[in-house]
């Protein structure tokens, strides 16, 4: 057995996901084979532009399935895993802790066990060629006060949600395959991302959709919670960066050197709304901003430090804000039929299951 210039991707029809499968197809030549459950936030529209390209092949699965895993090594042979199939909303995983944990634990094991496994099975000489990138957040290392520097990859591990803990969890077990068993492994720790495809739950397009519609823009408690926003394709490209040079049992810390206030993102949605499809009915759009009750354990700041990531792979965040902001709205306003496809029934009730209470 020995391995194919094909990678296999987890998670590939959610938004970071089919964002790193349309930047590598148009920058790599290996094959894709794309692993998607196609949840709620999974959408096969994400990948209609490839949908005919030989290079790739959507499989409709679940992490968790443990023959399916093992099926799709055994007749691909792929020299890398891209990992990022994960329960990912904070807010849901207050509602549903249990899925988080099955997801991102039991489906994060089930991963590293089939493929430690076919690593195994590999000859010697190979098994120098494979690798398993896990992609993780920086949510795992919990919250920062406003003048604490920012986090790096010794910053210990203080998750403060259920989905933060599970992606710990898939962090502590990434890391020991690796110091137990030898096993090739690369985790990344990103920044909040935001741009194209983002599921419309998320603080950006929920803000942005709802500022289109006149309706209230919901704000959690004071607005002051920060962020780092990393630009989605820049992201990508230090993913694709750490899978090809990142040292093994390494992790990378990828961030956009972008702190905004939860606040500020919301008033620059609202003006670059007023700016590019101004609505007379609506009025200014930042007098629909509307002040709900605080998410429960919400964290205050989240700040990545990304210079080991810098100067030993030679990657950096190339997006300012203003500029990603903007791309992000002009994208939304293009394909508004997407929009509409996303937000279905399902996604509706969980929108008056969430701020109801609010």
């Amino acid at each position: 057995m020995e391995l194919n210039n094909t990678i296999l991707v987890t998670g590939a029809a959610g938004f970071i996901g089919s964002n790193f499968v349309l930047e590598w197809l148009r920058s790599e030549q290996a094959k894709v084979i794309t692993l998607d459950k196609l949840t709620y936030a999974g959408n096969l529209r994400n990948l209609a532009s490839i949908a005919g390209n030989p290079r790739h092949e959507f499989v409709r699965g679940d992490i968790c399935d443990e023959q399916l895993v093992a099926d799709l090594l055994k007749s691909h042979c792929p020299r890398a895993i891209v990992h990022f199939a994960a329960e990912s909303h904070v807010d849901r995983s207050i509602k549903s802790p249990a899925e988080f944990v099955h997801t991102n634990v039991q489906g994060t094991l089930n991963l590293l066990q089939k493929s430690h496994q076919f690593w195994l099975e590999l000859p010697e000489q190979q098994r120098t060629n494979f690798r398993f990138l896990h992609v993780s957040t920086d949510e795992v290392y919990g919250s920062l006060g406003p003048e604490e520097t920012a986090f790096t990859e010794q910053t210990p591990y203080a998750p403060n949600s259920p989905y933060a803990a599970s992606k710990a969890s898939s962090d502590h077990l990434v890391r020991a395959w690796h110091h137990t068993y030898g096993f090739p492994t690369v985790t990344t720790n990103c920044s909040n991302n935001y741009g194209p495809y983002q599921f419309p739950e998320k603080l950006i397009p929920l803000i942005l959709l709802n500022a289109l519609e006149g309706k209230p823009l919901p704000i959690y408690g004071d607005g002051m919670n920060i962020r780092d926003w990393l630009y989605v394709e820049d992201h990508c490209e230090g993913i694709r960066m750490a899978l090809a040079t990142g040292r093994p049992g390494e992790t990378y810390n990828i961030g956009g050197n972008n702190e905004r206030t939860n606040l500020e993102v919301v008033t620059s949605i609202c003006d670059l709304l007023d700016e590019l499809l101004p609505d007379a009915k609506i009025g200014h759009r930042r007098n629909l901003m509307t002040y709900v009750n605080d998410r429960p354990g919400h964290d205050r700041r989240y700040a990545i430090d990304a210079s080991k990531i810098q100067k030993e792979l030679g990657w950096t965040s190339r997006t300012r804000f203003d500029h990603g902001i903007r791309k992000t709205v002009e994208w939304y306003l293009a394909n508004m039929e997407w929009v509409d496809e996303v937000r279905s029934g399902a996604y509706h009730e969980w929108l008056q299951l969430n701020y109801r209470e609010r």
